[in-house]
């Protein structure tokens, strides 16, 4: 299949990035072949004659690939939606239950999964490297910690990217992130513990996203610094992600495969 016959379904194409991933779609020649909205009668400013859905049932039966990036609560249904119609996912949802995550990968046994906490080319990058660097820098000598910061309507702290580099850093030391995680430190905590990797979450403006990991030791401190200018960085990966997916087996991706990157 050419990307010019690939028909990309959009959930929640009236949010925010989904009014972006309409315009990236339509620039990577794809077709352009629905979306999901909660009201039909308020989805105003789409492309006219679009089809729209208010169930991913219907979108899948008309989509190759589907990008989702709604809400958590949607993960089950959607996952067995696109698995019953054989239509490829990519999905940007983060803050998955056990349940959900299983969901999702039960539905990766049947189709392609792209599932990543950020599509920017830039953040799969930094996560890769933070691995590297949590696996060549001794916990015990260099203490991790990431900041990221965000504009005002977010709710959930810390960040869905953050929390994925997190668990490359811990990845590269070869512990789970839930052991070693602290995150809002407040009042007498006593001194950092030996190992620990921690988050601080800022709030403000508009903010698109910025993240920041820093190593530092006794002796030095080595920085890894993203910043995300526009949301368009997300739409745009997303539909590499897509474009990429479309004749893969089954199966569960994420963006490091999609760019391309040797496994580490």
């Amino acid at each position: 299949m050419t990307d010019q016959g690939l028909r990309i379904g959009i959930a929640g194409i009236t949010g925010r990035v989904g009014r972006l991933l309409v315009e990236e779609v339509q620039a990577a020649g794809a077709v352009l072949a629905g979306g999901t909205v909660r009201d039909k009668a308020k989805a105003t400013g789409l492309p006219e004659g679009l089809a729209l859905f208010t169930d991913m049932a219907g979108l899948a039966a008309v989509s190759d690939v589907v990008i989702d990036f709604t809400h958590a609560d949607t993960a089950i249904p959607h996952a067995q939606a696109l698995a019953d119609h054989d239509t490829a996912w990519v999905l940007g949802t983060t803050g998955l239950s056990e349940a959900q995550q299983a969901a999702v990968l039960k539905a990766a046994e049947t189709i392609g999964v792209v599932h990543a906490a950020n599509f920017s080319a830039g953040v799969t990058l930094v996560r890769r490297l933070a691995q590297m660097m949590g696996q060549a820098l001794p916990a015990e000598s260099y203490d991790a910690e990431i900041v990221e910061m965000h504009h005002r309507q977010k709710v959930d702290a810390p960040s869905g990217t953050a929390l994925a580099i997190g668990e490359a850093v811990a990845k590269g030391r070869g512990v789970a992130l839930a052991d070693v995680k602290e995150s809002g430190r407040d009042g007498h905590t006593g001194p950092r513990k030996p190992g620990a990797i921690g988050f601080a979450a800022l709030r403000g403006g508009q903010i698109v996203g910025e993240h920041e990991v820093l190593f530092t030791s006794a002796d030095e401190q080595i920085t890894l610094t993203h910043r995300a200018f526009d949301r368009r960085v997300f739409a745009t990966g997303a539909v590499r992600a897509a474009l990429w997916v479309q004749d893969r087996p089954a199966g569960y991706y994420g963006m490091e495969e999609v760019l391309g990157l040797p496994p580490c």
